[in-house]
């Protein structure tokens, strides 16, 4: 299957999050913003790694009849190696493990392996140093600035110090990476995020909980920017 370019390395990217849209209306809430953004981030959760449980890769494919837009999906799964081949089917153009589930390394070898993008997450309170032996071998890595499981909630500035570790690594090594950010993302915690070295702005409830989600992804683009 050919999969989506994911634009430049390093280039800003507005990657709106389906978790925070209506998911009656998820076709709809994807096409709505296609014009405006970058990215769909797909947070795909399974109740055991968080506390919550969300969608897998039937509806990845469904949502890939409608969208031609890159597809940034985040596995916050226990077992990502196991669906791995069903989200490459489904249509995934990347798919992001955490480095807190055994096996990590190889699930990033294998989503390379089946044609994805590979990415690493670390939750708020998993160190930089957890990240770095890695980062020769990915093509993202995501910090997370919530704990993840649920939308909405408040954006942790202690993590910004972890992405600038981040970003300097990637520089240093001349590494070709993406620095993506997650939580609590919107007008005023995005020029932070840029200026700590992100270049992936994920954002739910700022895009998907405004009254209109495409002149919300615009004004996220433009706020990011101005640092960008």
């Amino acid at each position: 299957m050919s999969r989506v370019n994911p634009g430049p390395v390093g280039a800003l990217k507005i990657a709106p999050s389906l978790l925070s849209a209506d998911f009656g209306h998820l076709s709809q809430a994807a096409t709505s913003v296609d014009q405006e953004v970058d990215w769909l981030h797909l947070d795909v959760m399974d109740g055991h790694f968080v506390p919550n449980i969300t969608i897998g890769p039937p509806v990845v494919a469904s949502l890939r009849q409608h969208s031609e837009r890159f597809f940034d999906c985040h596995l916050m799964i226990s077992e990502p190696r196991r669906y791995l081949e069903a989200f490459a089917q489904a249509g995934a153009d990347s798919c992001t493990v955490h480095v807190e589930v055994p096996d990590a390394a190889r699930a990033l070898a294998d989503a390379r392996a089946l044609g994805m993008r590979a990415g690493l997450a670390a939750n708020p309170d998993t160190p930089f140093e957890a990240l770095e032996p890695h980062l020769g071998d990915l093509d993202l890595v995501l910090i997370m600035s919530v704990f993840p499981g649920f939308g909405g909630q408040s954006f942790m500035p202690e993590v910004l110090e972890k992405v600038t570790l981040v970003r300097r690594a990637v520089e240093d090594g001349g590494l070709l990476v993406d620095v993506e950010i997650d939580g609590g993302i919107d007008l005023a915690t995005a020029p932070r995020a840029v200026a700590a070295g992100a270049n992936v702005l994920v954002a739910g409830s700022a895009i998907f909980g405004r009254p209109d989600p495409p002149a919300a992804a615009r004004a996220l683009r433009d706020a990011a920017g101005s640092l960008s």
